[in-house]
């Protein structure tokens, strides 16, 4: 670096950047022109490189319409950038590392400067290799401002986090207090899904050369359900503000049986993969109410999600720790089930139908996961990493940093209560009353023993038999540990969750 100049003053933007030539890595979760490196490069002096390596294309049985939408989108930013007037090189290698050496041998042995990485494995791959990093901006969150607020408690409670979001960005409140009265609407938000709805329908989306060209390398027939592009993102925002926003808020946490989105917006992939801004989208909802066109209920439950859950759970990823994916605190030791990697191989409607989904469009929305999916994981006892590994794999909004929290933590409670003071397992009753997915159902949610019981109403007094000495300890669960006191055919149950057990382990269920 000639001149005396500090490295750190060309990185973030105190003197122009195009008095030094640099390699710029894009991850495909930083696809975005205007946040992270990109937003200080200069197509007169800097390569940017995008890495399509083999271990994220290969190294697991990934999802393919998750593949689908990394590369398609990763490869439209690449072509953007080159109608800019950038040199781009769109590299296939067998790892990151290994992609930008080939750059490297190209163009030079250039400062390497990219976004901080979203994963610990992927920070020190290339902090070993000599990149050096830019904040990750792609969150509203700095993680040393996420830091000193965690260090700070006694009790990691993200709703004390959310309030102190809303202040310090002056998101819907006035001066300190909450606009609306109240900080939160969740009470208001958990109706069951309606009879006879009219759900408005999804945006689909069209696709071009680079679609089909990425569609057809990976043997994939996509849906039209994601964008690609930056274009597309925006149009999915404006289409949920317009036509799902206002309904959003009071049906969140309901299971249809006749919708696989309901009122949700669809835009944790585009968030989660750079191509929306999470203060954009924020702001864009937070104008639709000031317009009156969305209640507050259904506004702010969007921006607890995203300025909340969402920041939250990233800054817990990097506060707790790269050994806390390996937490079982619960000794959960089986294989997973049959029934995630194959729809079919289960008689329980509400897991099938949320599996159909997933293996349809590799999404389903945050209640299905945790009270079907994560409920059937905990209930069971999958090995956490194995069910963790399963989620990585088959979302499309998945990443390390939003999977590992919620899976180890909230998920599957394999942490101990760290993040979640209690486990979120749930009998057939919860399902019944939230979902649609009893109905026709060979089980029945009212009962717990005999052939016709639901697995999971048999399973949640189970876990609970299973767990008594622990959760007896918990002052959120000491209500629940008595009712086994209560249960009169308790032996049967035992003999009736081994069989239960023995059946889901064998796909047959």
């Amino acid at each position: 670096m000639g001149a005396g100049l500090d490295e750190r003053e060309v990185l973030f933007g105190k003197v122009s950047p195009s008095m030094t030539r640099r390699i710029v890595y894009v991850p495909f979760d930083h696809l975005n022109r205007h946040r992270g490196a990109l937003a200080t490069a200069d197509p007169a002096t800097d390569v940017i490189v995008l890495v399509e390596s083999e271990r994220m294309t290969t190294g697991r049985p990934w999802h393919k319409e998750r593949l689908f939408f990394l590369i398609a989108s990763a490869r439209h930013v690449a072509a953007e950038l080159r109608t800019a007037g950038f040199d781009v090189r769109y590299v296939k290698a067998p790892t990151t590392v290994e992609g930008l050496r080939a750059v490297c041998a190209e163009v030079g042995d250039l400062p390497i400067v990219c976004a901080e990485p979203s994963s610990f494995r992927q920070t020190r791959n290339l902090a070993e290799f000599g990149v050096e990093f830019v904040p990750n901006d792609l969150f509203l969150t700095p993680r040393p401002l996420f830091a000193d607020w965690a260090g700070g408690q006694k009790t990691f409670v993200m709703e004390n986090f959310y309030r102190a979001q809303r202040v310090r960005l002056g998101i819907l409140v006035d001066g300190k207090d909450p606009e609306g009265g109240r900080w939160n609407f969740d009470a208001d938000n958990r109706l069951p899904p309606p009879k006879n709805y009219d759900w408005p329908p999804y945006l689909e989306h069209d696709r071009d050369d680079i679609d089909r060209e990425a569609a057809a390398e990976l043997g994939h027939q996509p849906t039209r359900t994601w964008a690609t592009t930056r274009a597309g993102a925006l149009r999915q925002l404006d289409y949920f503000i317009e036509h799902h926003l206002a309904g959003f808020g009071p049906y969140e946490d309901a299971m249809a049986g006749d919708n696989w989105a309901l009122h949700h917006s669809l835009l944790s992939p585009y968030l989660n993969n750079g191509m929306l801004d999470p203060r954009e989208a924020v702001d864009a909802v937070v104008a639709a109410y000031r317009r009156g066109d969305a209640p507050i209920e259904s506004v702010e439950a969007f921006v607890r999600q995203v300025i909340g859950w969402r920041e939250y759970i990233n800054g817990m990823y990097w506060f707790l720790g790269e050994d806390y994916r390996n937490l079982n605190g619960l000794e959960a030791a089986r294989d997973l089930l049959p029934a995630f990697t194959d729809s079919s191989r289960t008689d329980m409607n509400c897991v099938r139908m949320v599996v159909s989904d997933v293996e349809a469009r590799s999404w389903a929305h945050h209640i299905p996961r945790l009270m079907v999916l994560s409920n059937l994981a905990l209930v069971t006892g999958v090995t956490p990493q194995e069910f963790l590994d399963w989620m990585r794999e088959q979302f499309i909004d998945a990443a390390d940093w939003v999977m590992v929290p919620n899976i180890i933590g909230m998920g599957v409670h394999a942490d101990g209560g760290l993040l979640m003071t209690k486990p979120y397992a749930a009998g057939g009753a919860y399902i019944s009353r939230m979902g649609q997915y009893c109905k026709g159902c060979r089980y029945d949610p009212k009962k717990r023993v005999g052939d016709a019981a639901c697995p999971f109403t048999t399973l949640y007094w189970d876990f609970l038999d299973r767990h008594r000495d622990t959760f007896a300890r918990n002052h959120r669960m000491a209500q629940q540990v008595k009712g086994l006191d209560r249960l009169v055919d308790l032996p049967e149950l035992r003999v009736r969750a081994r069989e239960v057990l023995d059946g889901l382990s064998a796909g047959e269920i």
